[in-house]
């Protein structure tokens, strides 16, 4: 029953606290930075640097940085602070790498006053804010090599000074619509008689400014640049010709309305790299390709060339890379016997072209070619003959193509071939088949179709990275080869390869890397013991095992000595999930130092599962449901890793996890960043309280402190209570129903045998009367089976005329099983409703026999109109409230859950 899964308002979300976990921010060393990169896709990062951090949902700057550690080097920042104040960054001198995501409009003078050694500064604005700088905002960053205005639109800004270090100067999705609006901006990157000497870029970048169009001639008047980027933009190639730039070594125009090679402008600067991906050439004309002699790369991806004009290749002496991916190219004959010419290509990328065959001899005059990348087309057989000539080839890549048959000694050609990807290809292996020619090859990705038996596949034996494919559940393949000595990395995707276990150390003696993808843990247990993994390499260094979905039970991954870094992920059956301890995943690893869990079902992290895992770093906890920290940490905490992170996981609500929040905040060494800081509920979902303000509200700390202070707190109401005799407020009403209350449930427990005056107490004002007469009460009261035989106390009906209103509302919950309480907006602003609803709260901690309490909610209720709001949330189970539905057809829901819940609290 969806619509009695919710109590209205009672479990909205509370306002943040204050301390570790409200800070927003990940902190990680640039080396760990791929395991959390996701968290910091808000701007750029780099590895290198030795501290980063990434802070999210910053309305206050300076409240935020206080949770940032002052020795990082790289910060990211995001939120909604619109003005960045003088000397914003002074705690940070060290900063090299600054990212503000903001929705910055304007920087005072001085904000980044400071930041001596800050190298690289990005603005990022997603909705294109205007932001105004003053002249001398960048005046201070002597080391500042790389400035990037990603979205923030520019325009109103004028003589605005960049540092004599910037190499780079970006301005990306922005408002830009004409390049010499720059020169307005910033004069000193143009020659001018108040800018002196013009200055020199490395790079300028201006692409995905969807709106720039116009170049205004002299634009860009003596600046001199490494690499212009126009990419997504509106301009053509051509017009960079007139910038009036005095130097150019690499132009990129991909997605632009270029439609033809820009000829002039590549003789004019003599381009070295010409980038045209994805524009609409069509064809190439020989006459143009007659300026292009200069050019070193040319890059024509997606540029809808059918085919290539002769000479393509002589027209071009210095070409050295050229990428021709994703054309529809009908024929790959580059080379011609007319002129016997060849050329010092090195790369060259004909990938998802649609090719079907490849000619004798299509590459003889290229004979410095040192990488070909054909995957992604319809060949189907290869000869030997293809590749003659490419004596220098080093890689090969054939990925992604229905290949079905080789030529005998089809790698002859190929002695130099260090790399070959034959990965998703139809080749029917044998166990003649062999890699004949190559004596260097050292890295092999190859396709493992099923065979009709059990085959032995012969592998190089010097190699030192191989991936191999197979496809599970079929006939498997063995290695033929008795030991590979220098292999380093291996790489198995599903499980049809087979291994004799107990000769793994002998087969692998120089593993370093093994990655199992797609595959079932319980192909690398011990049948008899699931707590043994067989695979024992003590050089491996670092093993990632991503499940296939099917494991029914864990296995326990130990006895690897020099293992640093331990990924497991999708380890846990989808169809019969299974709970487990971490201690069940990872046994005795002394040099374990990052490890990271995703999809495993680990329920309970204890101190125990860190025996064996004395030089552990970094914890990574991801895609985890319910998580318990159990308490033994805290005598752990000095051997615990210095960084963990609970990413797109969460903590279960439950009092066990109460003493985390307390502990971090003490504990000097760990540090703890959890993404999700909602409660997640044993049923499986997530309330909207914060974690751990909830625990620390509902969880006491010591049953002994609880009753002391209950103790005290029952000794003053006794002293009070004759004290206030004559004040009949509503207070003291309620204080005299609970005692009284209290009293009666002892009285009732004395005779057990007593039966009870009423079956269900009901709670509701006025207002609500109609419902309860005409809905409620023949539903409970009547005869069966349309009603339940029940016997129902309603206040108008069956309180004592003449008793004192508290004495009847004790005396009649206290002869009651069952309190149900009828709620509305107006029920909550009637006193006695109020009274009779904080009673029943109370009743359920204070009664010997506490009655059940249920309630039924007639409208929506802000949970501000609860009385002890907090306490119905600890106390009430969710099938213990439920919503009265509007509509007809729903109403039968309603009334099976009432009856099931009486049913369960002995009625009916």
């Amino acid at each position: 029953m969806g619509m009695c899964l919710l109590l209205p308002g009672l479990f909205l979300s509370l306002p943040l606290t204050t301390g570790w976990t409200a800070s927003n921010c990940l902190v990680t060393e640039g080396s760990r930075l791929p395991l959390v990169s996701r968290f910091f896709l808000t701007c750029p990062t780099d590895s290198r640097l030795h501290l980063l951090a990434a802070c999210s949902s910053v309305t206050n700057l300076t409240q935020a940085l206080e949770a940032v550690p002052q020795n990082v080097e790289g910060l990211c920042l995001a939120g909604s602070t619109s003005v960045l104040h003088p000397d914003a960054f002074s705690l940070f001198p060290g900063l090299k790498l600054l990212g503000l995501s903001l929705h910055l409009t304007q920087l005072l003078p001085g904000a980044l006053r400071g930041l001596g050694q800050l190298q690289q500064l990005f603005f990022i604005s997603r909705q294109k804010d205007y932001l105004f700088l003053p002249p001398e905002a960048f005046s201070n960053l002597s080391s500042l090599q790389y400035l990037a205005f990603l979205g923030p639109c520019l325009d109103g800004n004028l003589g605005v000074r960049l540092p004599p270090s910037l190499q780079r100067l970006a301005i990306k999705f922005s408002c830009l619509q004409n390049v010499g609006k720059l020169a307005d901006i910033f004069p000193d990157l143009v020659f001018g008689p108040s800018s002196g000497d013009a200055r020199t870029l490395d790079m300028l970048d201006l692409s995905f400014n969807n709106q720039l169009k116009m170049a205004s001639p002299g634009a860009l008047q003596g600046l001199k640049l490494g690499t212009l980027l126009l990419d997504h933009t509106k301009m053509e190639a051509a017009a960079v010709g007139g910038l009036g730039l005095q130097r150019l070594d690499t132009l990129s125009a991909m997605h632009t309305a270029t439609a033809e090679l820009p000829a002039v402008a590549v003789a004019h600067f003599e381009l070295e790299e010409l980038n045209l991906g994805s524009t609409p050439l069509g064809h190439i004309a020989l006459e143009a390709l007659a300026s292009c002699y200069s050019l070193r790369s040319l890059g024509l991806k997606s540029s809808g060339l059918t085919d290539l004009p002769s000479g393509f290749l002589a027209a071009m002496p210095r070409l050295q890379r050229l990428n021709l991916a994703s054309n529809q190219l009908r024929s790959a004959m580059l080379c011609t016997n007319e002129t016997g010419a060849v050329s010092g290509l090195q790369v060259l990328d004909l990938s998802q072209n649609g090719l079907r065959t490849l000619p004798p001899a299509a590459f003889s005059c290229l004979p410095h070619l040192r990488e070909l990348l054909l995957q992604g087309n319809q060949l189907v057989c290869l000869e030997g003959q293809v590749f003659q000539g490419l004596r220098r080839l080093e890689m090969l890549d054939l990925g992604r193509n229905p290949l079905e048959a080789l030529g005998e000694d089809w790698l002859a050609p190929l002695p130099a071939l260090t790399t070959l990807n034959l990965l998703d290809t139809h080749m029917v292996l044998s166990s003649a088949w062999v890699f004949r020619g190559p004596e260097n090859l050292h890295d092999l990705r190859l396709q493992l179709p099923s065979g009709p038996s059990r085959v032995a596949l012969p592998l190089p034996v010097r190699l030192t990275s191989l991936e191999l494919h197979a496809i599970s559940g079929r006939e498997h393949w063995k290695l033929a080869s008795n030991i590979f000595p220098v292999l380093q990395t291996l790489t198995l995707k599903g499980w049809g390869l087979q291994l004799k276990t107990q000769n793994v150390t002998e087969i692998f003696p120089a593993l370093r890397q093994l990655s199992l993808l797609g595959n079932s843990l319980e192909a690398l247990c011990s049948q008899d013991n699931s707590s043994y993994f067989l695979w024992q390499l003590p050089g491996l260094q670092y093993l990632r095992v991503q499940g296939d979905g099917h494991s029914s039970r864990p296995c326990c991954i130990t006895g690897l000595p020099s293992l640093r870094e331990l990924k497991l992920q999708a380890v846990q059956s989808r169809a019969r999930p299974r709970l487990v301890r971490l201690e069940e995943l990872v046994g005795e690893l002394p040099s374990l130092e990052v490890l990271y869990l995703a999809q495993t079902g680990l329920e309970t992290l204890s101190a125990a599962a860190f025996q064996g895992l004395g030089s552990l770093q970094v914890l990574v906890l991801d895609w985890e449901t319910g998580l318990v920290l159990d308490s033994s940490l805290q005598e752990h905490s000095p051997q615990m890793p210095q960084y963990m992170y609970i990413l797109s996981a969460s903590l279960a609500c439950q009092c066990a996890n109460a003493w985390v929040g307390p502990w971090h905040e003490r504990s000097p060494r760990t540090y703890m960043h959890v993404v999700s800081q909602l409660c997640h509920s044993e049923a499986g979902g997530r309330l909207k309280n914060p974690l751990f303000p909830f625990l620390q509200s509902h969880c006491p700390t010591t049953v002994g402190l609880e009753l002391f202070l209950g103790s005290s707190a029952l000794l003053l109401l006794l002293i009070s209570l004759p004290l206030l005799q004559e004040a009949r407020n509503s207070w003291i009403l309620y204080l005299q129903a609970l005692l009284r209350a209290w009293l009666q449930g002892l009285k009732c427990r004395r005779s057990e045998g007593k039966r009870f005056l009423y079956d269900v107490f009901v709670s509701h004002c006025g207002q609500d009367e109609g419902w309860v007469v005409w809905e409620l009460l023949p539903a409970l009261e009547g005869c069966r089976p349309a009603g339940q035989g029940l016997r129902l106390c309603l206040p108008e009906r069956d309180f004592e005329p003449g008793k004192d209103v508290t004495d009847n509302v004790a005396d009649s919950m206290a002869s009651s099983r069952v309190v149900l309480c009828v709620l509305s907006r107006q029920a909550l602003r009637t006193p006695r409703c109020c009274l009779e609803l904080r009673l029943a709260t109370s009743l359920l901690l204070a009664a010997p026999r506490p009655p059940g309490l249920l309630l039924v909610f007639l409208e929506p209720v802000s949970r501000h109109q609860l009385p002890r709001y907090h306490r119905l949330a600890r106390l009430l189970r969710r099938g213990d409230y439920c919503m009265w539905p509007k509509e007809d057809e729903r109403k039968a829901e309603f009334w099976a859950w009432l009856r099931s819940r009486l049913r369960q609290l002995g009625l009916g």
